[in-house]
């Protein structure tokens, strides 16, 4: 992408930017129900491990599990860029029409509009959310190494969310019902990518299924290698080059589609 074609798209990171600051109550009701229900899952969790007889589950400690629920909280909060309701809304809308006369790919904008949002969640919303936690609960403090590989890790995670998303959004060109379709891809990402319950301690048959899908790349696998719940650096490369290919592949699917789906677009509303 050249420095020309690159000022196209920095119009939309700045307006997203601006949109997400301007609504500033949006990040403290966010803040507060993340906070609440991030609170249920670390309180059920503890209780659990704390019944268990040698005070640990599956090589968690009570500071382990709480500093893996928060590290996953954080990658979930930069999921939420809203690229699939905005998608949606513009495909039933008609709305998309204005955007596909724009000099501009309509994803990659979406890309651009997304990653401030991104960072907004991240900064304004999941680092007080992870320093509330920390002064309420003991956690375990990641290595230098670990938080490293974690930022690393937390690019493609990001990436391949947004495809998701992108892809989710695009469904308005066959139904209108994405929040249906929403729902159920939301359910199956909070259970299969590790966010809820660490793939390790699901059943073996479907921590199988999950480690065939591009889901437990987005939380399970940055978060293994924050915590370092892996067997030397030949299995933490495996983890990452494991995420970008995903990354790749989800990018490619989604352009695929978006490509199809434009040489036969119906615009819903009008």
């Amino acid at each position: 992408m050249t420095s020309g074609t690159l000022r196209r798209y920095v119009p939309f990171a700045t307006s997203s930017l601006q949109a997400s600051m301007q609504y500033r109550a949006d990040l403290l009701v966010s803040l507060l129900t993340t906070s609440v229900s991030t609170a249920v899952v670390v309180f059920l969790w503890r209780a659990v491990i704390t019944q268990h007889p040698d005070g640990a589950l599956g090589g968690f400690s009570v500071a382990g599990i709480t500093t893996y629920l928060l590290a996953a909280q954080l990658l979930t909060l930069m999921h939420n860029s809203k690229a699939g309701e905005d998608t949606s809304q513009e495909i039933v809308g008609g709305d998309i029409a204005v955007s596909l006369v724009r000099p501009v790919s309509y994803p990659v904008s979406r890309v651009f509009m997304a990653l401030p949002t991104a960072l907004t969640n991240l900064v304004l919303v999941g680092l007080p959310l992870v320093a509330i936690f920390a002064l309420l609960f003991p956690m375990s403090a990641p290595s230098p190494l670990g938080l490293g590989l974690f930022v690393l890790a937390a690019v493609p995670s990001v990436v391949i969310a947004f495809s998701v998303q992108l892809l989710v959004g695009m469904s308005a060109l066959i139904t209108t019902n994405t929040w249906g379709v929403g729902m159920v891809v939301n359910s199956l990402i909070v259970f299969l990518s590790g966010a809820l319950v660490p793939l390790d301690l699901l059943p073996r048959p479907i921590e199988a299924i999950a480690s065939f899908l591009p889901f437990q790349s987005m939380v399970y696998g940055p978060v293994q290698l924050l915590l370092e719940r892996y067997d030397g650096f030949g299995e933490a490369a495996q983890i990452m080059l494991r995420q970008g290919v995903w990354a790749v592949v989800m990018v490619l699917v989604s352009a695929f589609v978006w490509r199809t789906a434009l040489r036969r677009i119906e615009v819903l509303g009008g």
